[in-house]
């Protein structure tokens, strides 16, 4: 069916949803808007389904959420007792995230599986750890994280609390392909109430993770000593992060937390910021003007679904700098493994897991530490899914993971980022640090002179549509059998192709351990490297450029350098 047919399939089929055929009734002259919304089902991947709200195949609407909910309620069906054990259910505060989280709910119920609804919204971190608290065979997560406000989404979840693996995913994909709109259809909410297959779950959930949270504070005897001194400001962009952020950091015992009262409450409009997004310095606009006026020690800030964390701090001449994703993800690492080597807690075998994209100098301070740091793909379901192998196999006991985009999480009762979490970590980092009379700037400054002089760019590149993925998959293509043999003045010494599964350097070809996945990463001179990706969550390529050198000048530079000769190559490709 092209995408003419399909749009007037819509009209004739959901004819009684006047509100959905008066939208598309409205772009009826618009050939690109009908081609965008029905060439294509929007997309189920290992990251769920993500998109644009509104009426077509090709984007977030109730009808896109039953179906693909009946078709996970098949999966399930699949093998006896998983239907028992339900799926746990949550969403944020974007536009019909209530309203699709009941549709998925009902629409599991319609196919047999009881489901457990978050009675109001709550983040990602507490959905994946309801998902094991309650036993539950699988998770839900209203959330398009922190795309743009027109944006909404769909993250499925499995039994061990991570991100549904890609063999299961693609299960449930090709099952959505084979299910008809016409027959996900929700069942009555009354109906499925009395019938025991809809349960609303609340305070007992909340009251169990934030139990669990404070079990992860490395020194309890430090906040009580310091958790009065340190002034904090706390912005959850309009999100799902208010009241467990807040709750955590009270619990803990510091009591000088302020939050930005124009962000506090949840809003899916985002009014303040142009995308609710922690990596955009932009979003701490009111934030730190509020650490201005107060004197605050740090802001931190989460994204509406609450996985990812920013954080902004003064530097040694009083202006106030946010920080990278990496250099947080550093400081963090480094305080856990040097307070708990301090405290005799560090376990013999720990280990740390991060993204192949996120800076080596979490590599660097875990040989240090004599940690061991693994490398996995882009996506936090493969750090959750190291965490699962090390308690089935013993190997290594998991003490922190993270990836460059803000994600970070120290414990293994949650398997998702958690922004929660890492609050309260900075909170009690930057309470050790400021007993020693420095700043988080400060503390990054000695890990760079200890370490090096690490530093990282990254620019996206935005390919929208039918025509974008057709650039976006000619550019992968072109890299995979086009290499390039140097970026700018740096040559190529290897490069990973993890979609072939080799490594390539000087004519030899080395297997890599990693899964399959588009992913092409450039080993150059002086340890720098370029890596480059299609985005699994956005229409976006994505390319990383990665650099080391002996001070914060010479490393700008190379970087400047490099990121100008990776997007010229790009630029040429695209363009080809």
């Amino acid at each position: 069916m092209n995408y003419r047919d399909a749009y007037q399939s819509w009209l004739r089929d959901f004819a009684s949803d006047e509100a959905l055929c008066r939208e598309l009734r409205a772009i009826e002259n618009d050939e690109a808007e009908i081609e965008d919304r029905f060439y294509a089902d929007l997309s189920f991947g290992t990251a769920g389904m993500r998109g644009v709200i509104g009426a077509g195949r090709n984007r977030m609407n109730a009808y896109n959420v039953r179906r693909a909910s009946l078709a996970l309620a098949k999966y399930i069906q699949r093998e006896p007792g998983r239907a028992e054990r339900g799926v746990a259910i949550a969403y944020d505060s974007r536009r019909f995230s209530p309203e699709f989280a009941e549709q998925a709910a009902l629409s599991l119920c319609a196919g047999g599986v009881k489901a457990f609804l978050f009675d109001s919204l709550r983040p990602v971190p507490i959905l994946s750890f309801a998902v094991r608290h309650l036993r539950a065979i699988a998770g839900i997560v209203i959330t398009a994280s922190h795309n743009p406000k027109q944006y909404n989404g769909y993250k499925v979840y499995w039994e061990d609390g991570g991100q549904m693996p890609p063999e299961q995913a693609s299960e449930v994909e090709l099952l959505i392909g084979e299910t008809n709109y016409a027959e996900a259809v929700a069942m009555d909410k009354t109906e499925a109430l009395e019938r025991g297959l809809l349960t609303y779950i609340g305070a007992e959930v909340d009251d169990a993770y934030q139990a669990m949270l404070q079990t992860l504070i490395i020194s309890p005897a430090l906040i009580r000593e310091m958790g009065g001194q340190i002034k904090i400001v706390y912005t959850p962009l309009h999100g799902s992060g208010n009241i467990p952020v807040r709750r955590a950091l009270q619990t803990a015992g510091f009591t000088e937390v302020y939050a930005v009262p124009e962000q506090e409450a949840p809003d899916p409009d985002f009014p303040t910021v142009d995308a609710p997004n922690p990596e955009d310095p932009g979003v701490f606009r009111l934030a730190i003007a509020l650490q201005k006026k107060i004197n605050a020690d740090l802001v931190f800030g989460t994204d509406p679904d609450c996985d990812r964390v920013g954080v902004a701090v003064h530097d040694a001449s009083g202006d106030i700098r946010t920080l990278t994703g990496n250099e947080i993800g550093c400081l963090l690492l480094h305080y856990i493994l040097s307070q708990r080597k301090a405290a005799g807690t560090l376990p013999g075998n720990a280990a740390a897991v991060k993204s192949i994209v996120s800076t080596e100098m979490a590599r660097a301070i875990c040989d240090d530490y004599g940690a061991a740091m693994i490398d996995v793909l882009t996506g936090f379901k493969y750090i959750a899914e190291q965490i699962q192998s090390f308690e089935e196999t013993g190997s290594h006991t998991f003490v922190f993971g993270f990836e460059e985009s803000y994600g970070y999480l120290s414990g293994t009762e949650v398997r998702d980022k958690d922004a929660v979490n890492a609050s309260l970590l900075i909170a009690e980092m930057a309470a050790y640090y400021k007993r020693q009379g420095m700043t988080l700037i400060d503390a990054l400054t000695e890990l760079n002179e200890r370490y090096g002089w690490y530093g990282a760019q990254g620019v996206s590149y935005e390919l929208k549509g039918k025509d974008g993925l057709q650039k976006s998959e000619r550019l992968m293509r072109s890299l995979h059998t086009e290499p390039p043999e140097r970026f700018g003045e740096m040559r190529v010494l290897a490069v990973r192709d993890y979609l072939s599964g080799a490594r390539i350097a000087a004519g030899k070809v080395e297997p890599l351990t990693l899964p399959q996945s588009d992913v092409l990463y450039y080993e150059l001179e002086d340890g720098a490297w370029i890596c480059v990706r299609p985005s699994g969550t956005e229409p976006k390529i994505k390319l990383y450029v990665n650099a080391k050198s002996l001070s914060a000048a010479a490393t700008e530079e190379l970087l400047a350098r490099l990121s100008a000769a990776g997007v010229e190559e790009l630029g040429r490709r695209l363009e080809g």
